[in-house]
């Protein structure tokens, strides 16, 4: 990928959303596919019944029941004793993961702030709507190279999720960080399923660029290798123009013969860039994605790819929408 010069990393919410969007947010909502039993009483529609002002049905009284919930109508008219039974709303859990591996780095706005931007704008609609949020980042250049931010609940958590996602970009390189933390990504997928706080949404974004292939990790999002089911997951693939299509870089830098970097080891290959060798790339490129996106379909996770210059206020407003995360 190509390191360019890109635009002011955000210091505060303001930057991350913008008030245009986070008015917009404020009228959406989280969606699920699934039904999950929460901890806290919320605004979602559960299966369960409990306590709540919306009446549901009746059953039979049971000894050991509260009588405050015996409806006396019933008994005067019928000599029997039946309970109410209310409608219980409760909260989701959701849960953002963001890659900050130097891979996200490249790209102008770069991967990193799109993907920044992207889990904030998720954070804000769960908070707004009393879901229990929670955060982990991947910063393998810093220490500790798996961050979580506790699950927060409500408008006052916003500004914690928005310095929690700061600070994962402002990362600095930590003390006695182990080289083979570098490229384990897959084992920070299973820290973060394995960390979570109740049944409930998982939004993974990255560029999935990591050697070899990502199915250890997606097995802990699912809960084959962990034994803990229970997340809705959505995987974001968050790509430049360039890394689709080198030849598409409007540095031109990316033309005849040049030195290849790779942002995490520092390894580096001397190629030239003909259409040949552009055609092959783009071909392992799309064929990674392609890979990725049946690994987590075969899993029952969502799939989604985005460009990083694409406007996170159509992409969360629209894309998003399409695909099933908000409503």
């Amino acid at each position: 990928m190509l390191h360019v010069a890109g635009s002011p990393r955000p210091q505060t919410l303001e930057d991350l959303l913008g008030k245009d969007l986070a008015a917009r947010l404020d009228r959406m909502d989280v969606l699920t596919s699934k039904m999950f039993a929460g901890k806290l009483p919320g605004e979602r529609r559960s299966k369960r019944r409990g306590r709540s002002v919306e009446f549901d049905d009746f059953r039979d009284y049971i000894p050991g029941d509260d009588l405050r919930h015996v409806d006396w109508n019933v008994l005067a008219r019928l000599d029997k004793l039946f309970i109410k039974l209310f409608r219980e709303d409760e909260d989701l859990s959701v849960q953002v993961f963001v890659d900050g591996s130097r891979s996200m780095e490249s790209g102008d706005p770069s991967k990193l702030l799109f993907a920044c931007r992207v889990a904030m704008a998720v954070a804000y609609v769960g908070l707004v709507n009393q879901n229990r949020v929670s955060a982990v980042s991947y910063v393998p250049h810093g220490s500790p190279a798996v961050r979580r931010l506790a699950a927060t609940r409500g408008r006052a958590g916003i500004r914690r999720v928005a310095r929690f996602l700061i600070d994962t970009m402002n990362a600095k390189p930590g003390d006695g960080v182990e080289p083979a933390s570098v490229t384990d990504f897959n084992a920070a997928l299973r820290i973060a399923a394995t960390s979570r706080t109740g049944r409930g949404i998982m939004v993974v974004l990255s560029d999935f660029l990591v050697p070899g292939e990502c199915s250890r990790g997606l097995d802990a999002l699912a809960g084959s290798s962990t034994g803990i089911a229970g997340f809705d997951t959505t995987c974001i693939q968050v790509v430049t123009p360039a890394e689709r299509d080198p030849r598409s870089d409007r540095t031109g830098a990316l033309a005849g013969d040049v030195r290849l970097i790779d942002a995490e080891t520092g390894r580096s290959v001397d190629l030239t860039l003909s259409p040949t060798v552009v055609a092959k790339y783009k071909e392992r490129f799309e064929s990674h994605s392609s890979l990725l996106r049946a690994q987590c379909r075969g899993r029952g996770i969502s799939f989604l790819r985005a460009d990083s210059d694409t406007p996170v206020d159509r992409f969360v407003t629209d894309t998003l929408r399409s695909g099933g995360l908000l409503r």
